[in-house]
């Protein structure tokens, strides 16, 4: 799969009784593609996954499949911190239609190094689809240390790309010097993806872009073509914007967003709880001024 480029994390639109909207997804789903982003993630953390039962998470990846309807590519999230239930979900859903997982690194269990390994392993040569691993330690509480991203780029095939979050320069700039040519490096944060596109990363699995994607997509497609000087004043302009999502809680703050929008109301499953008002002030008069 070629994940060149901008992706989106999705969110998991909810109606005013916390059912899911999927007349809503589908209006997030078209203003994503008719903005230009280049695949989509359906059931990503930004997708409130962890509240979702089996029932729902089955209806979002048929209901996103069919109404995508092949317009982009399609990665299905599936992590966690139990192996096992991970292959499980992997095979036993049906995935008609996904090019590939993305799966998080266990989290609270906090697995050694080698234990991390053996978790992508066992997940990689027994899932029919390609794997992206996803580096995110601020919510996990485990670093995948890059030692172990090279280990397992370079001896398991079906381990195709990263989404590094980990927000550490040095870790990402030696998995893009020690990984195959066909391994994908991805920012997994919208607000340094311009600098590691400068040293081989791909592109980015963003949230910020589901609101503001030909913004964000020309921001991507400028500095993958090397033309750094329009991508930086691109990301200037809604830098802002990216601080303002992400102040208080993902998803809280980009469901504010699309709430403005009229994309999608800012409904969500506790534990989460909508942002503060000053800040969906703050968010709404961002939009009025630019």
């Amino acid at each position: 799969m070629n994940l060149r480029g901008t992706g989106v994390a999705l969110v998991t639109p909810f109606d005013k009784n916390k059912n899911i909207d999927f007349s809503s997804l589908a209006a997030v789903i078209d203003h994503c593609i008719q903005g230009g982003v280049n695949y989509l993630v359906s059931l990503g953390t930004t997708g409130e996954t962890v509240t979702l039962n089996a029932r729902e998470k089955q209806e979002i990846l048929t209901f996103t499949q069919k109404h995508v309807a092949g317009r982009v590519p399609l990665v299905a999230g599936f992590g966690g911190n139990n192996t096992q239930l991970i292959v499980d979900n992997v095979n036993g859903f049906n995935l008609d239609g996904y090019q590939a997982i993305l799966s998080s690194s266990p989290n609270y269990n906090k697995p050694t190094q080698e234990g991390i390994y053996q978790h992508y392993k066992y997940i990689a040569t027994n899932s029919p689809l390609p794997i992206i691993l996803y580096n995110v330690p601020s919510r996990t509480g485990q670093n995948i240390e890059a030692e172990t991203t090279i280990r397992l780029a370079n001896e398991l095939e079906n381990i195709i790309a990263i989404k590094e979050a980990a927000n550490d320069i040095i870790q990402s700039m030696e998995i893009a010097r020690n990984t195959p040519d066909s391994f994908q490096l991805i920012s997994g944060d919208d607000v340094h993806a311009l600098p590691m596109m400068s040293y081989g990363c791909q592109g980015v699995i963003s949230v910020v872009a589901q609101v503001i994607p030909k913004q964000f997509t020309k921001m991507v497609n400028a500095a993958l073509n090397g033309d750094f000087q329009t991508a930086s004043k691109e990301q200037f302009e809604f830098l802002d914007l990216i601080h303002l999502i992400f102040e208080e809680n993902n998803p809280a703050g980009i469901k504010a967003a699309l709430q403005h929008l009229r994309l999608c109301e800012e409904n969500l499953r506790l534990p989460l709880v909508p942002v503060s008002d000053n800040l969906r002030t703050r968010i709404q008069l961002y939009f009025k001024e630019n």
